[in-house]
C-alpha cells in the first residue's frame, strides 16, 4: 500500500531493457553520440514544433536553469505559492538565477488565474531602479495539487503573462498525467498556449534519472549549453538519458503509464470518497489524492504497512490535518482495493 510518492516506484522494465542497449559498446560522450543526437530530434516530433532539448538528472536543475534563462538576476518570477519551485527546491531558482525573486501569488487548488497574475503584477509597479521588475510566469501542469489547466486557462494565463512582458515558464514534473488526463496533443497546451520554455520530466513516471529543458525558441537557448555545464549538469554518458527518452516516447508508453496512475488515483479517490468520515480535498484529476481522515485513522494506516505523507503548506484549507497519496505506472489495483479496505477498518 505505497501512496508516497510517485518517486517511490521503480524504473519501468521498457526503460531499463533500452539502457541496457545503450551500454553496448562505446559511444561518444557528452552528448555527441548518436542516440543523444536522434532522441533530442525526436523531442520536435513530440511537440510538433522545432525545440532546443537539453538533458539534465533531476527536475530541481531543469526548473532552476530554465528560469535563470529567462529571468535576470534583478528580476522576478511569479508563481503559485505551494508550487514547487517555492516549496520544495532549497532556493535553487533564486540560486541559479543568481538573485531573482520568487513572488508567490495564492489560487484555488494549487492553480493560478489570469486575474490572480494581474493583481500581482499590479502590487509591484515598475519603479525602476529600486523594485525588482516581474519578469517571468512559472506554472506547474499538473499542479502540486493533482488539479490540471485546461489547454483555455493555460492560453489565458500565457497571454495575461505575455501582455505584462513576462516570459512563462512550465514544470511539467508531471506533464504525461496532464497530457492523459486532457486528451490533448503536447503541443496544444505548451507552445501553441504561449509557453516558452517546459521542464519535461520523467523521473516520476517511469525512468531512472530523466528530465529534459526544452525551448520552443531555439534561438532563447543561446548560451544554455555553458549554464548547463556550470550547473555540473552536462554528462558524460548523456546516450544513458537518451536511451529512456527514447523509450519513453516509444508506442506512447510515457502516456500509457500516466492514465494509469490517474485511473488508479481516480479509483483510489472514488474509494475513499464513499467512506464515512474521510473528506476529499481537490478533485483527483490527475495522479494525486488529497484528504483527511477521521482523528487517529491516519496513524492506524501506517501502522498497517500503507506509505502516504502528510501536506503541509501555506495557503491549505486543512494544513496539518491533509494527506497526500500518490499513484504510480506500478500501482496495482489490488493495492488500491487493500487501502480502500483498511481505511474502512481504521
Amino acid at each position: 500500500m505505497n501512496f508516497a510518492s510517485d518517486n517511490w516506484a521503480g524504473a519501468h522494465p521498457r526503460i531499463l531493457d533500452a539502457v541496457v542497449r545503450a551500454n553496448d559498446g562505446c559511444a561518444p560522450s557528452y552528448g555527441g553520440d548518436a542516440l543523444t543526437k536522434r532522441v533530442e530530434n525526436r523531442f520536435s516530433e513530440i511537440f510538433a514544433h522545432e525545440v532546443a532539448v537539453f538533458f539534465v538528472a533531476t527536475g530541481g536543475a531543469a526548473n532552476a536553469l530554465a528560469l535563470s534563462q529567462i529571468c535576470p538576476s534583478w528580476g522576478m518570477i511569479l508563481c503559485h505559492e505551494e508550487s514547487h519551485i517555492q516549496m520544495d527546491e532549497c532556493g535553487a531558482p533564486e540560486f541559479f538565477t543568481g538573485g531573482a525573486k520568487l513572488l508567490p501569488v495564492k489560487g484555488v487548488a494549487g492553480k493560478l488565474t489570469p486575474a490572480a497574475v494581474k493583481s500581482a503584477l499590479a502590487g509591484f509597479p515598475e519603479r525602476p531602479p529600486h523594485g525588482m521588475p516581474a519578469r517571468a510566469l512559472s506554472l506547474t501542469q499538473a499542479t502540486e495539487c493533482g488539479t490540471i489547466y485546461s489547454v483555455d486557462e493555460v492560453k489565458a494565463l500565457c497571454a495575461a503573462a505575455k501582455a505584462a512582458g513576462l516570459k512563462v515558464h512550465m514544470d511539467g514534473a508531471r506533464l504525461a498525467n496532464a497530457l492523459a488526463s486532457l486528451g490533448c496533443a503536447p503541443a496544444d497546451v505548451t507552445w501553441k498556449a504561449g509557453v516558452d520554455v517546459l521542464s519535461l520530466g520523467a523521473t516520476k513516471n517511469g525512468c531512472l534519472i530523466a528530465e529534459a529543458v526544452v525551448f520552443f525558441d531555439p534561438a532563447a537557448a543561446k548560451d544554455f549549453i555553458f549554464r548547463r555545464k556550470r550547473a555540473a549538469q552536462l554528462f558524460s554518458k548523456m546516450r544513458f538519458i537518451a536511451a529512456q527518452f527514447d523509450a519513453y516516447f516509444d508506442g506512447r508508453l510515457w502516456l500509457d503509464m500516466a492514465a494509469h496512475a490517474n485511473t488508479m488515483a481516480r479509483a483510489l479517490s472514488a474509494g475513499l470518497a464513499g467512506i464515512p468520515g474521510v473528506k476529499i480535498w481537490y478533485e483527483t484529476q490527475a495522479n494525486e489524492v488529497f484528504v483527511s481522515f477521521p482523528p487517529g485513522a491516519a496513524e492506524k494506516l501506517r501502522a498497517a504497512g500503507a506509505t502516504f505523507y502528510p501536506w503541509v503548506t501555506p495557503g491549505d484549507p486543512a494544513s496539518g490535518t491533509m494527506q497526500r497519496l500518490i499513484c504510480s505506472w506500478a500501482t496495482s489495483e489490488g493495492e488500491v482495493d487493500a487501502f480502500l479496505e483498511a481505511v474502512r477498518r481504521a
